[in-house]
């Protein structure tokens, strides 16, 4: 998967469900501005493992979520 694509459809996804939020940049808080909540973490996990084709494994912290940056660096990008 091509790195600028994965996070587009990421950014997508996002959008879609705070369209309120023009744009993220790599370094915006996804969680601490709460665009992805308790609620919408499992359901966020589960379009990045149908993105990416395999199922993240337990060992990821919620610090790996936080950004578009450490999206791209610690799940787009491993194991690719």
């Amino acid at each position: 998967m091509e790195e600028t694509n994965g996070i587009d459809q990421v950014k997508q996804w996002l959008r879609a469900r705070k369209p309120e939020i023009p744009d993220f940049d790599l370094d915006f808080d996804l969680i601490e501005n709460r665009v992805i909540d308790s609620l919408m973490f499992f359901e966020f996990l589960f379009f990045l493992e149908e993105m990416i084709g395999r199922e993240l494994d337990g060992a990821q912290t919620t610090h790996q979520f936080r950004t578009l940056r450490s999206i791209r660096d610690n799940i787009l990008t491993a194991g690719a």
